[in-house]
């Protein structure tokens, strides 16, 4: 095993800036053991827990953080435990040092890992996003074709408040835009689920892994933006259903806001169920 002093050197003098994976800035990202071993951080972690990343390292997270935020984190992993889904935590106090912000927290089992990552809280009120989602599918009740796909892309533009948002069905699609872009939504570009900037410089996670694939299934990875900025893009949410995709696009730089990417969730589950009512309708 390497020591601390190693890991160090590795941290400052790796040259291979672009190798390895990274979160983008503005989100923390820890890669734990299932027994909750800090195995890899994110080398801006330090803002987050108050440590270095290189102290983490195969330490105990709640070395780090306080024990009643890691009782109810470990307690929601329970119930995540053999899913494939995400856990959400909202306005979460990591560390007994009250000057510092309120985090979400989102994590997800991933190639045998715990991946936790957190952002700052969007303190917006929380509940607002999933208070709109009954009347916004209410609002979908006797449309059918293609205005069901474009009353869907109009609704999910309402509710995460994004300058456009691209429907994908499998061939088909529909758009909800504020505006013009110099190119559409490209549904084959390999891009994590929200961008928060995609001006800004992404953070590595440390120790650099270039063949690491427990990150690739992180929510806010680094990935290469240049199409997207050529796109006039900032910043992006995806939300996969079953069968298909919304891409919302959004011309500034926003940050990633947790609550309303698991109402958008929300929201496209019950979407699918409109569409398969349709289809089961279409059928008789």
């Amino acid at each position: 095993m390497e020591t601390v002093q190693e890991l160090r050197q590795q941290s400052t003098a790796d040259p291979r800036a672009s190798e390895g994976a990274g979160i983008q800035a503005g989100a923390y990202l820890l890669e734990l053991s299932l027994d909750w071993i800090v195995r890899r951080a994110s080398e801006n972690i330090h803002h987050l827990l108050g440590e270095s990343h290189v102290t983490l390292i195969d330490e105990p997270l709640g070395n780090f953080v306080q024990a009643q935020a890691l009782h109810d984190l470990r307690n929601l992993f329970s119930r995540l435990s053999g899913s494939t889904g995400i856990a959400r935590a909202y306005a979460v106090r990591l560390t007994d040092d009250r000057d510092r912000e309120l985090y979400d927290v989102a994590f997800q089992l991933s190639e045998g890992r715990v991946l936790l990552e957190a952002v700052a809280n969007a303190n917006e009120g929380f509940g607002q996003a999933f208070g709109s989602i009954g009347g916004l599918i209410d609002g979908l009740s006797g449309t059918n074709g293609d205005s069901l796909l474009e009353g869907g892309a109009r609704r999910m533009r309402a509710l995460t408040g994004y300058d456009r948002v691209t429907l994908f069905l499998g061939d088909c699609r529909a758009e909800s835009s504020r505006g013009n872009y110099p190119a559409p939504a490209d549904l084959d570009a390999a891009i994590p689920m929200l961008i928060g900037d995609t001006e800004a410089p992404a953070v590595a996670v440390f120790p650099r892994e270039p063949d690491d694939k427990a990150i690739d299934a992180a929510l806010m990875r680094s990935a290469d933006m240049s199409a997207l900025r050529g796109a006039g893009v900032r910043s992006v949410m995806r939300v996969p259903f079953d069968g298909g995709e919304f891409r919302c696009d959004h011309r500034r730089a926003r940050e990633p806001n947790l609550e309303v990417h698991a109402a958008a969730e929300l929201f496209a589950q019950l979407f699918a169920m409109r569409l398969e009512i349709e289809r089961l309708r279409a059928a008789d």
